[in-house]
């Protein structure tokens, strides 16, 4: 069974800082690519940030020299530092990660239930 699980999430005001936590387990799987998502009221949702698991990372340019993404794989966590916060990173975000049986084929999307991040002006 595979979880992943979210935490770190609050309420801030503009310009301070959060950092997000994701771990993901799964007996039998291998975790592969993970990242940040979020989501806006009325809004799609977007990437914010990947980290393959050798570490090569990928940013949404508005989130770019804020957003740091870093993993450790011998805890299969994912992080999302974030700072200089603005009122426009408000959503609600979520871990995603990608798993590849041991002994087997395919790769999947997990996903988290997702954590508030709300940015105060």
């Amino acid at each position: 069974q595979v979880q992943v699980v979210e935490s770190g999430g609050g309420l801030v005001q503009s310009g301070e800082s959060l950092r997000l936590s994701c771990a993901a387990s799964g007996s039998g799987y291998r975790i592969n690519d993970m990242g940040w998502y979020r989501q806006a009221p009325g809004k799609q949702r977007e990437l914010v940030a990947t980290i393959t698991n050798g570490g090569s990372t990928n940013y949404a340019d508005s989130v770019k020299g804020r957003f740091t993404i870093s993993r450790d794989n011998a805890k299969n966590t994912v992080y999302l530092e974030m700072n200089s916060l603005k009122p426009e990173d408000t959503a609600v975000y979520y871990c995603n990660a990608k798993l590849v049986p041991r002994f087997g084929f395919g790769q999947s999307d997990y996903w988290g239930q997702g954590t508030q991040v709300t940015v105060s002006s």
